[in-house]
């Protein structure tokens, strides 16, 4: 913990932490982003810590922790300099499983996914026509006998080179035939293990950081019935129930991020001497990293305020929001103070205060921009007429 640091709850778990991302300094995380290649040694060794495995109940072989627990692992990873994007939906994406599977379900596959024998990193849910409005998607799955055969697009599907299972998002009752537009929508377990030749294709999205998304189409793509998931037709509700966790999972690493802005930009500024005096005695120095640290902290209160609802089984979707709102503006906040606090060495790769910029700019856009949680915050919390 450095001197910009507030006390910080839960410390041993940060330390656990910490001590494993010490094998995985900045080098480590540079090299990769340069050479675009996926974390995989250190994904291995979350896994096999455990840490992956937080929110999964004991009796599957996980740990059994909240949501404010796992916030937390995933903020100490960025917080060190790591980007727990790589592998953070494991976290949220084995919840529907857990609250919406079957038991023979919930028996065959938690109990790998937390043991690493199964990875569970990869959800396809958007796709290039419809973006955020999910109830539109056109990905069709049509039941034959005791397969569902699968047809369609997606696109921003992360990590699911590096998968062993993906949830799927796909219309089961054409939207003409529904009354309600939220209707018709079912998930779907795929083992992409398999898959039979040529009925799934991937094909890489390259983008301003080093993060593994892809387009995904599906031809004629077998699904046992069985890994239908829940009921069919009440996927869409499946899908919103795992959002909030997404929500507040992604703020913590966030604030992580913040974080690591702050350390590095306080410190610098207390040794760069410019005009004989440090450049952190400048108040045009000072002044935009304070505010960043004040948001940040700000940010932090609502973090734990969201995850201690959801952890108590209460209704957290304006909070689970709000904090990531806060979060993410709060990072990149403190982002831009990071590079104009470097200068020119704010865009030097060694000093990787380019690489955290690129990372931490993606949570203003995903996995849910900042226009549609303030259209959500108007509707739901303000009672304002519906803008979309």
């Amino acid at each position: 913990m450095t001197a910009t640091s507030p006390p910080a709850a839960f410390p041993e778990l940060r330390q656990a932490i910490q001590d494993l991302c010490r094998h995985y300094p900045n080098t480590y995380w540079r090299e990769l982003d340069e050479r675009r290649e996926y974390p995989d040694t250190f994904v291995q060794a979350l896994t096999e810590a455990g840490w992956l495995a937080a929110l999964i109940p004991e009796q599957y072989g996980g740990a059994g922790l909240g949501v404010t627990e796992a916030s937390v692992i995933l903020e100490e990873i960025n917080r060190c300099g790591g980007n727990a994007g790589a592998c953070h939906a494991q976290m949220y994406t084995m919840g529907t499983i857990l609250r919406h599977g079957s038991a023979a379900q919930k028996e065959k596959f938690l109990p790998a996914i937390a043991n690493g024998e199964l990875r569970l990193q990869a959800f396809g849910v958007t796709e290039p026509t419809t973006g955020s409005d999910t109830t539109k998607l056109k990905t069709r799955a049509v039941r034959r006998g005791d397969v569902y055969v699968i047809n369609g697009q997606k696109v921003w599907t992360s990590r699911v080179q590096h998968s062993d299972l993906m949830l799927l998002l796909a219309r089961t009752t054409p939207l003409e035939e529904i009354r309600k537009k939220s209707e018709g929508l079912s998930v779907f377990l795929v083992d992409l293990r398999d898959v039979k030749p040529g009925s799934l294709a991937v094909t890489p999205i390259r983008t301003m950081m080093n993060h593994e998304t892809n387009q995904v189409f599906f031809d004629d793509l077998e699904v046992p019935a069985d890994n239908l998931i829940g009921e069919e037709g009440r996927g869409f509700r499946y899908i919103l129930d795992g959002m909030n966790v997404e929500r507040i999972l992604i703020a913590a690493e966030c604030i992580g991020d913040g974080d690591w802005f702050i350390d590095r930009s306080t410190n610098y500024a207390g040794e760069r001497v410019v005009f004989g005096r440090p450049i952190g005695q400048n108040q045009g120095i000072q002044f935009p990293l304070a505010r960043a640290y004040v948001n940040l902290r700000a940010a932090d209160l609502m973090r734990y305020r969201a995850a201690a609802l959801f952890d108590a089984g209460q209704a957290c979707g304006a909070e689970a929001n709000m904090t990531k709102l806060l979060a993410a503006d709060a990072s990149w906040q403190a982002a831009n103070a990071a590079v104009q606090t470097h200068g020119g060495f704010g865009f030097a790769q060694e000093y990787d205060i380019e690489r955290k910029f690129r990372e931490t700019r993606l949570y203003q856009v995903a996995p849910v921009s900042t226009n549609l949680i303030l259209s959500y915050i108007a509707e739901h919390v303000l009672g304002l007429p519906r803008s979309y």
